[in-house]
């Protein structure tokens, strides 16, 4: 479950991307015309890290998938990871990170992929009570699925491309950046579907070593 604020982010979470995207090998368009397109979100066990996965498009182009993390301290030795920082009317300095640099994203992804780990429902605590925000997307797995998830704690590589690919210790997650038709793996795999696109696109997938 994420607890959501009503609070004002400067600058905002899309205004980041924004800034952040044109940088991005695997990244064709122009940063004024980045909009969202919807959004998922994992829950960390721990209740310490945010994670929550845009979906954007620039103009009339593709499709593009940037998970996100947000940490109320920066993370060591993630510096090549870093989106940039923002300030919550409520939480205060958050640091916003790639989520593919991030172990916390990491576990949390295997969990989706390799489990079949939902994605979180989101609420508002709105004068004492809790409203809920209709899910913008819906995800499912699909695929064989290992009879064990491998523990994360650490990442050992990041291979930034499209698919950008992830490795801690037996386990190699792959995270798809443009999403289109084209993208057919084997094994377990982590499927997105959204208004105004019915047929499920493949997000991620998962082998393990």
């Amino acid at each position: 479950m994420a607890l959501l604020h009503r609070a004002e982010l400067r600058p905002s979470k899309l205004e980041l991307v924004a800034a952040w995207l044109p940088g991005r090998s695997w990244f064709e368009g122009a940063a004024a015309d980045i909009a969202r397109v919807a959004s998922y979100r994992f829950d960390d066990p721990a209740g310490e890290v945010g994670i929550e996965t845009f979906l954007v498009r620039a103009g009339a182009g593709p499709v593009y998938q940037v998970p996100l993390t947000y940490r109320g301290a920066p993370l060591d030795g993630a510096e090549a990871w870093l989106v940039g920082t923002c300030e919550h009317s409520v939480l205060g300095r958050r640091w916003v990170y790639d989520g593919c640099g991030d172990p916390v994203y990491a576990a949390a992804l295997a969990d989706a992929v390799l489990a079949g780990a939902d994605q979180a429902r989101e609420y508002f605590e709105v004068d004492g009570r809790r409203e809920y925000r209709e899910l913008s997307m819906a995800i499912t797995v699909d695929g064989a699925r290992p009879a064990e998830v491998p523990h994360v704690d650490s990442v050992d590589r990041v291979e930034d491309g499209d698919p950008t690919r992830i490795v801690a210790g037996p386990l190699e997650l792959a995270v798809v950046r443009r999403l289109d038709d084209h993208v057919d793996p084997s094994g377990s795999r982590l499927t997105g579907s959204w208004e105004g696109q019915e047929t499920p696109l493949t997000l991620a997938y998962a082998t393990v070593r």
